[in-house]
């Protein structure tokens, strides 16, 4: 994401906050798929990256066990390879950027790709509202999320009212 639009993000947290906390949540769910539609018809994720280059998904494991076999390889090895435990025990990605992007953006496991990713980010779906602290993280990499939540502040603004620019 542009520096100018992550400092965005870092600005309007406070905002961003109160109104997923104490907005009015079906009023957000309602608009949700439209937002989640128009953000995605604006920004091409191929073009940033950021979540693969700045976070990990949970591999669960399912994903495990469908990405060892597209890999071709024993579910303990993956694991000992490309994944460790993180502080709440889930399997994350051992290094940064995620070792299954590619230099072109794409990713090599795209069709096995952990469940996180394939959601990710969350823009469709009530995780936006229920999860803030996750929200106001990606909201500092990931274009797509900056811009639903400066969309959802014009239909509910935040206790200012107003965003950061």
């Amino acid at each position: 994401m542009d520096p100018i639009r992550e400092k965005a993000a870092r600005e309007n947290a406070k905002a961003y906050k109160y109104m997923l906390e104490r907005g009015d949540k079906n009023k957000m769910l309602k608009a949700l798929p439209d937002l989640h539609e128009q953000a995605f018809e604006k920004f091409n994720c191929l073009d940033c990256a950021n979540c693969c280059k700045n976070h990990s998904p949970r591999f669960k494991q399912p994903d495990i066990k469908r990405i060892a076999k597209r890999l071709r390889m024993k579910e303990g090895d993956l694991v000992e390879r490309y994944l460790e435990l993180d502080k709440e025990g889930d399997y994350v990605s051992r290094t940064k950027p995620c070792p299954f992007l590619a230099e072109d953006n794409t990713c090599d496991i795209y069709d096995d790709r952990p469940s996180d990713c394939e959601r990710y980010p969350y823009t469709d779906e009530d995780v936006l509202i229920k999860r803030v602290p996750l929200t106001l993280k990606n909201a500092e990499v990931c274009p797509i999320t900056h811009h639903v939540l400066d969309e959802l502040m014009k239909i509910q603004p935040g206790k200012s009212g107003k965003l950061a620019r």
